[in-house]
């Protein structure tokens, strides 16, 4: 990929907040030391491996290929052939002696005769790149040579952030794979749409999928959590497309929009307020009276169980104080959940959102939200401290430092084990925030031991 095609991809003209009077890039700026956060080839990976009947083979040193099997919590229904950490090992002997490529069309065709997958995708390393081995060519003659298709993913880790590397996995699957197949005729009556950017971590897309067969509304792909190959190629059939993270995929929505004519809306699924919001948004842009009506009535009882089931936990909840930390999208989607729970949100990180996140939490928080930046332990200590929080909502990086702190802690990352989207998710939400506040740990771990004095020396 060269310096053009990248810079292109660092710009996202979709932002109503790049203007020519205020240009700046769709991701920040990348700092020496800020791929500890994930590299471009980190955050292809991370939009294309839930892709569960695909082949996903890593070409460089074994380093790059991580532990598969726990590379996020995404979830699958079916096909686990994802977990499968494929790598084509390049030593410094197979560099040096130009072996590369040929291990590589060899990795291909084990993978091909062994698990049979429906495509392969192929990921670039710094290595891979920086000896200039030719990526695409290679694909191209094991498609022809295996008869499935064999993806090349230009994804450099030196070439950026983790956000850009998101942006070139959705560039890599609208050239080679979207609109390349056409969808089953929907049944009459039956809407089909997208969703894109979500990744069905902890398996919080099965929270949701059910409301859409209620309504009509046809999932015909997600990008990429619980996805098929084949699902994918059909995107372009859709009616309209849901973003779900608009920092990660913005220019698929923007380009489908441009190629196929298919609008889009961004939305998240936590909270109440934000999935009642979403359903009517996919019956508003699909403008049927019926399914509108249908909307109307299913959000009126699912709001109305949530009443009741939620009942006990906002009596505990209401008034709780929280830091977040979440970024990105999380950033204001979380907070829009915890509001939802009666919780006060006394500060929130923005690392990672765009302009637009910024502009829906001052919406939630009001213009005198407190936000911050790094987010490091000390940082979050001392605001916890500050604000006397309740509860440090974060990702599972600050885990230990809120627990050596005493500090209850609620994992909202990829790497959590419970769903909180949907309604069903907000009953999840509420549940593990009422077990982690009121554990009968904390007074334990806070007051002095027996045999210590009140202020922690021995007696």
């Amino acid at each position: 990929m060269n310096a053009r095609d990248l810079n292109q991809l660092m710009v996202e003209p979709s932002c109503e907040h790049q203007t020519a009077a205020k240009p700046k890039t769709g991701c920040s700026r990348p700092k020496p030391g800020a791929t500890q956060a994930g590299c471009a080839f980190d955050g292809a990976q991370i939009a294309l491996l839930p892709i569960s009947d695909a082949a996903h083979i890593v070409h460089g040193p074994i380093g790059c290929a991580g532990s598969s099997w726990d590379n996020r919590g995404a979830r699958t229904t079916g096909p686990a052939l994802y977990r499968y950490g494929m790598t084509t090992d390049l030593s410094e002997q197979d560099i040096i002696m130009g072996r590369g490529e040929k291990r590589l069309f060899l990795g291909i065709k084990q993978a091909v005769e062994r698990y049979r997958p429906k495509a392969v995708f192929v990921y670039a390393t710094c290595v891979t790149a920086l000896i200039g081995e030719d990526l695409t060519a290679l694909c191209k003659a094991a498609e022809s040579r295996f008869g499935l298709p064999v993806i090349p993913v230009d994804c450099a880790g030196f070439y950026g952030s983790k956000n850009l590397g998101n942006r070139i996995a959705g560039e890599t699957l609208l050239k080679y794979v979207i609109g390349t197949r056409e969808p089953e005729p929907a049944p009459a009556g039956v809407h089909d749409i997208n969703l894109i950017g979500e990744f069905n971590i902890a398996g919080e897309l099965w929270h949701v999928t059910p409301l859409f067969d209620e309504l009509g509304l046809r999932l015909l792909s997600t990008l990429a959590g619980d996805s098929r190959f084949a699902e994918l190629q059909t995107m372009h059939r859709a009616e309209v497309n849901m973003l779900v993270c608009s920092k990660a995929l913005q220019n698929v929505t923007r380009k489908m929009q441009e190629r196929f004519g298919t609008p889009w809306f961004e939305g998240s699924f936590f909270g109440i307020r934000d999935m009642s919001q979403c359903l009517r948004d996919f019956a508003r842009i699909i403008n049927d009276a019926d399914l509108s009506a249908r909307t109307e009535a299913l959000i009126a009882r699912e709001e109305a169980r949530l009443d009741i089931e939620l009942a006990p936990y906002r009596k505990l909840l209401t008034g709780k104080k929280v830091i977040l930390f979440g970024g990105g999208v999380k950033s204001w989607s979380m907070i829009s959940a915890l509001q939802d729970l009666g919780m006060e949100i006394m500060a929130t990180g923005i690392r990672k959102s765009t302009e637009a996140d910024k502009g829906r939490i001052r919406e939630l928080m009001g213009d005198d939200a407190q936000t911050f930046e790094e987010g490091s332990p000390r940082e979050l200590i001392d605001l916890v401290d500050q604000h006397q929080a309740d509860v440090l909502v974060a990702g599972g990086r600050s885990l230990y430092a809120a627990l050596k702190a005493r500090i209850p802690f609620l994992d909202i990352n990829q790497e959590r084990e419970f769903a909180f989207a949907g309604y069903d998710g907000m009953v999840e939400l509420a549940k593990r925030l009422v077990t982690t506040i009121d554990s009968p740990i904390w007074p334990l771990v806070r007051n002095p031991a027996p045999w210590e004095n009140s202020t922690g020396e021995k007696k």
